[in-house]
């Protein structure tokens, strides 16, 4: 698309995401999809991890290897982001990971952060966001702006699925970072939705919002 926006065109990736897109695959499959792909689209994003020697022993003898020496920081936006972290973390297990919060208010579609778990500095970090939809733009737009004020050395973006509208308010607001995605979908509903997109990432991951909560409640009171 652009040489800041890098579209996964692997057979694999795409076979994971037409499971993904469809409706009736089960919340259980789609997590396993999510994990997948996420660590396909890690496997592209950060090919460049600093690396250093290695010594190790083998059967038969002494071998020089290298190991990844940099520990960059997933910033995984709650609460559909955590779907992502396993995939990542299989294939740099070095991360560390912090935190973010932002929902979107469903009126003015703006994202308002309920929880910043960031580091107060993050100078020389490279710094990966995870949301598996970049919709309307807004949530990543204040996640970068939230890691860029504590001054992260490289900001990158891995979303499963991109909307074009979303990719062009991206980049005019946040010049500069890559992102890196299994498709890009042309456009969104009234609600702000990816078309033909793959539903809400977050209730497809974990259940609707209060599920738990509800039926929990439902459980004490009846002494269950």
């Amino acid at each position: 698309m652009t040489d800041w926006v890098h579209v996964c065109r692997h057979p694999t990736v795409a076979d994971r995401l037409g499971q993904l897109r469809a409706e009736a695959t089960s919340r259980s499959r789609f997590r396993e999809l999510v994990v997948e792909v996420s660590g396909f689209l890690a496997f592209e994003a950060l090919a460049d991890l600093e690396i250093g020697p290695l010594t190790v022993r083998t059967p038969v003898g002494e071998g020089e290897c290298q190991e990844i020496v940099e520990a960059p920081l997933l910033v995984p936006i709650l609460r559909a982001g955590l779907g992502m972290v396993p995939g990542v973390q299989l294939v740099a297990p070095t991360c560390d990971v912090a935190h973010l919060g932002l929902k979107r208010d469903e009126t003015t579609l703006a994202a308002v952060c309920y929880l910043d778990g960031l580091p107060a500095d993050l100078s020389g970090r490279r710094v990966v966001v995870c949301d598996p939809m970049l919709a309307t733009g807004g949530s990543l737009v204040e996640a970068v702006r939230f890691v860029e004020r504590r001054r992260a050395a490289r900001v990158q973006v891995l979303s499963l699925v991109a909307s074009r509208p979303g990719l062009e308010r991206f980049h005019a607001e946040a010049p500069g970072v890559e992102v890196w995605c299994a498709a890009v979908d042309p456009t969104l509903d009234a609600r702000g939705y990816i078309v033909p997109g793959l539903g809400d990432a977050g209730d497809r991951l974990f259940g609707p919002p209060g599920d738990g909560l509800t039926s929990g409640v439902r459980a004490f009171r009846s002494g269950g």
